[in-house]
């Protein structure tokens, strides 16, 4: 029966009191009830919008139906035809500028949470240790894939389901790329990504750590010595940007990637247990307006903090953060300082951080992202009493490859050019996608990169 409740139903969350001092889970996800009472409010329209708005084209609908007809099996089969990894695009996905952007319930009212129905359905399949569908048939062709972040897994996934031999080079010592390191707990369990990565290896991807393409091994000699066939790199941005300002090389400031990374990857809450510490002080400023800033506050209070400043230029409206996140980060007590622009970092005489020197900012004309160009408002000097600073304004694409690849082009920048319609590189064979090619971007975003080199291999190799 259908349902034309305007809202979307709820979804439980852990006491936002309670959650600003764990690691859990904050979303705890929809039971079966509330899952096929969201369900029930898709219209099922002949146009099917939402798939359009899917940058893997999940069959939105039809996944969405079987919910309905209460057969999550086959839900959960249709979801992974287009999507290797849905328990995580159920939780971290931007839908909201997506697919449920185009939903038409969202006409008059709230589009239906297809994440939320996603990842309720991607863990009904977990608890079932349901397992996803060997290929149809083996190629002797082999593809090594750089990276085992969004946009290395999808494609591994996508080359693995069509019977190729797929193995994965990853740098650090843990598969996932950001989503291990970057993204923390309470928002993605670690648990839950490891056992995507594991569906993946039990389809056949095989999956190497500790092993720096550029350094361990080059490029070249995976085409020639190690005969792969083709290449597809997702190495990600993993190159932090800084502002460039007095003060940053003071101890207690961190980029985002460096802080995030100590916290999720090297488990620096559960210290000493785990033996990497995090220093973090009773107040602390994070740098920017992101969800990777996000991140990095709500992070800062759980390890501690007393008081969590985010620091960005422009007003809320220009916050590049998913509403989902900004609003989390209210709710925990994180303290929003807007058109604001940090000047200069102090320290005391052992090189500690004691406060940040800012300026209040006006929105001016629009720049070139169309975004209104922060102006500084002259004698709006103040002063903020923090001890640790952590900078979430970007990140780059890291360049061992490029530079350890002769003929392989990039932009001045760092991300790798392609060509737009097949993603293939400068050099034959090697294809890149995702943060690599981007810049930092989404899960979701690299996801579909990886899937679409994935198709360009297929032709590639049919031949």
């Amino acid at each position: 029966m259908a349902n034309m409740q305007p809202n979307k139903t709820p979804i439980p969350e852990q006491d936002p009191i309670l959650r600003g001092k764990n690691f859990q889970e904050v979303a705890l996800g929809y039971t079966e009830e509330l899952a096929k009472n969201e369900a029930a409010r898709c219209l099922n329209c002949k146009t099917r919008p939402c798939v359009k708005g899917c940058p893997v084209g999940v069959d939105i609908p039809e996944f969405i139906n079987r919910i309905n007809a209460d057969d999550m099996q086959g839900a959960y089969q249709i979801l992974r035809e287009d999507n290797s990894l849905p328990a995580i695009c159920g939780r971290v996905c931007p839908q909201e500028s997506q697919c449920e952007k185009l939903c038409v319930r969202g006409i008059k009212g709230e589009p239906v949470g297809i994440g939320r129905l996603e990842r309720y359905v991607a863990d009904w399949a977990m608890a079932q240790d349901l397992k996803p569908q060997p290929p149809a048939r083996e190629r002797d062709k082999k593809v090594a894939i750089i990276g085992s972040g969004p946009a290395g897994l999808s494609c591994a996934g996508a080359l693995r389901s069509k019977g190729y031999q797929v193995t994965v080079f990853e740098a650090l010592h843990t598969p996932g790329g950001v989503l291990m390191y970057g993204i923390p707990e309470f928002r993605l369990p670690k648990a839950l990504v490891a056992q995507e990565i594991g569906a993946l290896k039990e389809m056949g991807v095989a999956i190497e750590t500790n092993v720096v393409v550029g350094k361990s091994i080059t490029l070249d000699e995976l085409l020639t010595e190690e005969g792969y066939d083709a290449v597809f790199i997702g190495s990600g941005a993993g190159l932090p940007r800084f502002q460039g300002i007095p003060g940053e090389d003071l101890c207690g400031v961190y980029s985002a990637n460096e802080f995030l990374t100590r916290i999720n990857l090297m488990k620096a809450y559960d210290f000493p247990n785990h033996p990497t510490p995090v220093k973090v002080g009773r107040q602390v400023a994070v740098i920017g307006g992101g969800n990777v800033a996000m991140d990095a506050a709500r992070c800062a209070l759980r390890m501690g903090a007393e008081k969590v400043f985010i620091v960005y230029r422009r007003s809320e409206q220009e916050m590049p953060a998913r509403v989902e996140e900004i609003h989390h980060a209210k709710e925990e007590g994180i303290v929003f300082r807007l058109l604001t622009n940090p000047t200069r970092i102090l320290g005391d005489e052992d090189g500690n951080v004691v406060a940040m020197e800012c300026v209040q900012m006006q929105l001016g004309e629009p720049d070139a992202s169309g975004r209104r160009r922060p102006v500084v408002i002259p004698g709006s000097e103040f002063t903020l009493d923090v001890q640790t600073v952590v900078v979430a304004i970007g990140n780059s694409p890291n360049p061992l490859v490029t530079s350890t690849t002769p003929g392989l082009d990039a932009h001045k920048w760092g991300g790798i050019i392609v060509e737009e319609s097949s993603l293939k590189t400068s050099r034959d064979g090697v294809y890149a996608g995702g943060d690599a090619v981007t810049g930092a971007a989404t899960v979701i975003l690299a996801m579909g990169a990886g899937k679409q080199a994935a198709e360009s291999i297929h032709r590639l190799l049919r031949k």
